[in-house]
This record gives structure tokens, sequence and C-alpha cells, in this order.
């Protein structure tokens, strides 16, 4: 089983905005 911080759903412009950041921040998105 794979471990995630955490899971966006949905690839519009929040989400997408949402997957760079927690990356950013060293979370495993």
């Amino acid at each position: 089983m794979v471990e995630k911080d955490l899971v966006i759903i949905g690839g519009g412009p929040g989400g997408y905005v949402a997957a760079i950041r927690a990356a950013q921040l060293g979370g495993k998105v």
C-alpha cells in the first residue's frame, strides 16, 4: 500500500495549485 500525506481530488485550478503547494512543503501528494 502506498502512503500519501494528501490526496487531491479534481484537476481544476484549485486542485492544481493545492497539489503544487503541498509538494513544495514536502508532502507526498
